[in-house]
């Protein structure tokens, strides 16, 4: 791995010898070090205080908006990765998540392959996460079904989505 620094947080790219054409190439912008507490949306907003560590370094891809009309969702996986963080890394897959009542996909992304097994783990994490959104949403009055369909590929996340340069999207400058 090898890093340098940029305006706004540091910079790292991901190489390596195996051929990774089948997934795509992606830039993310960590917004949720692994193991924080603390989750912060795309804008940089404090969301909320979780009780649970996040598994992963969680972030956007500030290339694509979302169904949800926010940055589209990453998650990377591997070693924890500070607030400002661009990686560019490969996705492996994307969990399709529902959140009150819209498609809110998750790009799952990585140095290698994922095997089959941490993918039960990530899709299980999510299912948990679905029914603790839940709880949040109702708790904040914010009506509408939340849930996970699932595993799915990269592409059908990022077919989904919208390149941001047909977007006036309305984000913070801290992270872009």
């Amino acid at each position: 791995m090898r890093k340098s620094k940029k305006t706004g947080g540091s910079s790292v790219s991901i190489n390596s010898v195996e051929s990774y054409q089948e997934a795509p190439l992606v830039e993310v912008i960590i917004e949720v070090p692994r193991g924080s507490f603390l989750k912060r949306g795309s804008t940089g907003k404090l969301d909320f205080i979780s009780p649970l560590p996040c598994p992963f370094n969680y972030g956007s891809i500030p290339a694509f908006i979302g169904l949800d009309g926010d940055l589209l969702d990453a998650v990377v996986l591997g070693p924890r990765l500070s607030v400002g963080t661009r990686v560019k890394v490969h996705a492996w897959g994307s969990i399709r998540m529902i959140d009150r009542g819209l498609y809110d996909d998750k790009l799952i992304c990585s140095l290698s392959r994922i095997s089959p097994r941490k993918r039960q783990l990530i899709l299980l994490f999510f299912k948990f996460y679905a029914k603790a959104k839940s709880l949040l949403n109702f708790a904040r009055g914010r009506k509408g079904y939340n849930g996970c369909e699932g595993w799915h590929g990269a592409e059908d996340a990022l077919a989904r989505a919208t390149p941001r340069a047909h977007v006036a999207w309305k984000g913070s400058a801290t992270f872009l």
